[in-house]
């Protein structure tokens, strides 16, 4: 709910440039670290039935106490520091840049035109956001997932990505490149367009300035919850790819592009959707929990000076 004007006093002033997107570029930075960083527990189950199915098959709960029972339940937090200062990063780029190309869309073809087209819009926004996002997110995950697949490989983010650095190269942190611009674009696509749209029919009918706080947080879950959801089934194929490209190094003389095809190939379809209950039960949890954080920020900061382009 808009807070009220005193009479004779000014209206908030509303930011506009660096002082907004830099806004909500926080909003963004803080949302996702926080909640992949909280749900790394579920990201490490998942991705050890993507590259272990064989011993983790019985669904995620039982995965679960496979991992404790044989490894302790501090494994359960393996990779934690890359997960919070990549998705620091990503969130920042991601959301931050969805606002930023969202106004350059505006800009470019004039309001009414970026309402009328709007998914459009939401589409080109997120996609060319997230493909930034992505090469400061790489290095950050190909780190996460040697260390979950390799337990023993360093002790935490510093540790690992210096080993990779100082082993492999610079290239070895982008081996997934290809993969997690396949998993996080249509991801991150789905996830912002199916969002603005229940969001969107959600306002229509209960107009977004006769609501609470409260309720507009809670408009944002449930909208984030279902955004979650189709942006985990769109994008589970490449997201067990980037699994298992990061779990080793390719063969010497090996190009990116065959061991993607050799994987795929070995996975077949049924296999790219290994991990998919944990994932749709982590991306729906996290995706709700971002849009839901990042509004409550975005108002605490002030930031109010975007354009709504929604009807």
């Amino acid at each position: 709910m808009s807070a009220a004007v005193v009479p004779g006093q000014a209206a908030p002033e509303k930011l506009s440039g660096v002082a907004l997107y830099s806004r909500f570029a926080l909003a963004g930075a803080i949302c996702c670290s926080v909640t992949h960083g909280g749900l790394t527990p579920v990201d490490v189950v998942k991705t050890r039935i993507q590259l272990d199915p064989a011993t983790y098959n019985r669904g995620m709960i039982s995965a679960f106490r496979q991992v404790v029972s044989n490894e302790g339940a501090g494994a359960l937090l393996t990779g934690v520091g890359p997960t919070f200062a990549g998705y620091f990063l990503q969130g920042a780029f991601k959301f931050g840049g969805y606002e930023f190309f969202k106004q350059q869309s505006i800009s470019l073809i004039g309001l009414e035109n970026a309402s009328n087209y709007r998914t459009g819009v939401y589409l080109a926004s997120s996609a060319a956001a997230e493909f930034f996002a992505d090469i400061a997110l790489c290095p950050l995950e190909a780190t996460r997932i040697r260390l979950v697949s390799e337990p023993t490989y360093a002790n935490g983010l510093v540790g690992g990505f210096s080993k990779m650095l100082k082993q492999e190269g610079v290239g070895a942190f982008y081996a997934g490149f290809g993969p997690i611009l396949f998993k996080q674009v249509p991801y991150t696509m789905a996830k912002f367009v199916v969002y603005e749209k229940v969001a969107e029919a959600v306002f229509r009918k209960y107009p977004k300035k006769d609501m609470s706080d409260g309720m507009q947080t809670t408009v944002n879950l449930g909208a984030g919850l279902i955004a979650g959801f189709a942006a985990a089934i769109v994008s589970q194929p490449a997201d067990t790819m980037l699994s298992k490209i990061n779990k080793t190094k390719g063969l010497p003389g090996e190009s990116t592009t065959s061991r993607l095809i050799k994987i795929a190939k070995e996975l077949g379809l049924r296999g790219s959707y290994g991990g998919i209950g944990a994932r749709l039960f982590m991306v729906g949890t996290l995706t709700a929990g971002q849009f839901a954080i990042y509004g409550d920020i975005k108002k605490a900061l002030g930031a109010t000076g975007g354009v709504e382009i929604s009807k």
